[in-house]
């Protein structure tokens, strides 16, 4: 019987593959293999990180993929920089400010081209027992003693036993890339154990095993990221020490921890981010770390008000998708203000300021619709121009040229927001007719004013002399004017859905629907009541919750 599981064993590990791949390293039907005996059957091989992050990088070039879905607004510079340093092997410093998807893009990396491996279910240290040695592999399957020709960690002593107890029908799961990447945010409590493991005193009293037996090492997150990626986030922020003991794996794929008598080859890709303050801070990175992260990729934030606003629609979480819908120009609102507060003058432009701004505001203003609207007189949220002081609260800037306080940072707010919903609104105001202009300046003679407020719905359908349907009706050249600029908006909104449709972006909550109950009517019209304020000569005027005729 031995004879013949030795055999079995040399043969997988010395014939060729008896499978198809539909990914480097996986077999055509690899979810039928399901134990020990099921790889060694096919002579399962099996393929390092470096080869599965190339080989699939490859496969979707080919095929006119993008790699990184969700990455939005870097297909020019920053992704083909991320494959080039694919393509070559190399691990990656990703160096940018906040909210610059450094770890976004890392996450996509191991979600998308890392293959699923086979590892013996149980185990955190994702163990492949097609890694052990033939001889000790053999030895593990006919309960022979295991020799070991030099100290070098293989698989964990837990999947050992399993092996020694199940035999060829150990249980393999087939694991996917996202969960083979380990994430670390680098904070002065990290500790070079934590990176690289420790020999656990706790283990060493429970099971009474020796000081240097492999039973009484714990494994660090270079080893629970084996045959995968390890994301050190904020790379500067380790000590000298700790960085260090990253040296051996950059530079030869190995580590050893402390005086334990064992090597240990994790098989792992680093990809390492740093704020640009820090990358170019001396003695920040050590000299010799930095060499070996041997690709460095600077990122930045979006470029266009484009760009912003499909990561604004991907990246904000709507709590009740079917009861919301944004408009594109509250969309665009956002996305300006964020960009004007990031290039504003009296922002710390060292500092950055954040995509989640624009994102966490997204959230503010439909949280608020919901507040003040939706939640009350059960209508669709829609945010609407009324709603946009909301943000104070979720926009996190700091100042630079002057003092940098609470009341500073709202005036500075304030300018932008204004700047903003100016510039979003006379793109509609321009495009209606002067004729309807002079039209809306004498329903405004003759009506007075037109009263605005977060609590005041679209529609009632009730008698009604407040909601924004029934003022409309006595201003019937506004109306038009807000009729006309609807059908805008609405093919705006189909240009927004079908681009995001493109990125594989969710489009439920930009989607136009039947039931938007006279909300979407009322955040046109505020639109609209919004850029004539800023035609030359201004046609009206803001007064308290009230636009009136311009004095």
């Amino acid at each position: 019987m031995s004879s013949k599981i030795e055999e079995s064993v040399h043969r997988s590990y010395t014939t060729k593959p008896k499978y198809a791949e539909i990914m480097p390293g996986v077999p055509e039907d690899y979810k039928q293999v399901k134990t020990l005996g099921d790889l060694l059957k096919i002579n399962y091989k099996h393929v390092t990180v470096e080869e599965q992050m190339r080989g699939n990088l490859i496969a979707k070039l080919k095929k006119g993929e993008h790699p990184y879905p969700g990455i939005i607004g870097y297909d020019d510079d920053v992704i083909p920089s991320v494959n080039r340093a694919i393509l070559s092997g190399h691990d990656i410093l990703l160096v940018g400010q906040i909210g610059q998807a450094k770890t976004k893009i890392a996450e996509a990396i191991a979600k998308n081209l890392l293959s699923p491996i086979p590892v013996v279910r149980g185990t955190i240290t994702n163990d492949m027992p097609t890694t052990i040695p033939e001889d000790q592999l053999a030895a593990l399957l006919t309960d022979s003693e295991v020799v070991r020709t030099q100290p070098e960690f293989t698989v964990s002593p837990e999947c050992e036993e399993i092996i020694r107890a199940t035999k060829m029908e150990t249980k393999i799961d087939w694991i996917n890339g996202a969960d083979r990447y380990k994430y670390i945010l680098s904070t002065p409590d990290i500790s070079v154990k934590d990176l690289v493991g420790q020999i656990d005193a706790i283990k060493i009293a429970k099971k009474g095993v020796e000081l240097y037996s492999m039973e009484s090492y714990s494994a660090g997150q270079l080893l629970q990221a084996r045959h995968g990626i390890l994301c050190i986030d904020e790379l500067p922020v380790l000590d000298p020490r700790k960085q260090v003991s990253l040296l051996s794996v950059l530079q030869e794929g190995k580590f050893t921890t402390g005086a334990y008598p064992a090597v240990f080859k994790p098989d792992v890709k680093i990809i390492a981010t740093a704020n640009p303050i820090d990358y170019t801070h001396s003695g920040k990175i050590i000299e010799p770390l930095f060499d070996r992260l041997r690709s460095h990729v600077d990122t930045h934030y979006p470029r266009t008000v484009e760009d912003e606003m499909m990561i604004i629609v991907q990246e904000s979480r709507v709590a009740d998708v079917k009861n919301v819908m944004l408009p594109a120009f509250m969309v665009r609102a956002i996305a300006k203000i964020t960009q004007m507060t990031r290039s504003h003058h009296d922002v710390n432009h060292d500092k950055g300021v954040s995509v989640r701004m624009a994102v966490h505001s997204m959230e503010m203003m439909i949280g608020e619709a919901e507040r003040t609207r939706s939640i009350h007189y059960g209508v669709k949220a829609i945010p609407r121009f009324c709603d946009i002081y909301c943000i104070y609260q979720s926009s996190k800037f700091e100042l630079a040229e002057m003092e940098d306080t609470r009341e500073n940072r709202k005036n500075v707010l304030d300018s932008v927001i204004d700047a903003a919903l100016k510039e979003v609104s006379l793109e509609y105001i321009q495009k209606l007719p002067q004729e309807n202009i002079t039209k809306i300046k004498n329903d405004f003679a003759k009506n007075k004013a037109f009263q605005v407020s977060q609590v005041i719905v679209g529609g009632s359908g009730k008698k009604s002399d407040s909601d924004y349907e029934s003022q409309l009706s006595r201003f019937p050249a506004l109306k038009q004017a807000v009729n006309e600029t609807i059908s805008a908006v609405k093919e705006e909104q189909k240009q927004l859905v079908e681009r995001a449709k493109q990125l594989g972006i969710r489009t439920d909550s930009i989607s136009l629907s039947p039931d938007l109950n006279g909300e979407f009517t009322a955040s046109v019209t505020e639109v609209i009541l919004e850029g004539l304020r800023h035609i030359q000569p201004p046609l009206l005027d803001k007064k308290d919750n009230s636009y009136g005729l311009a004095q």
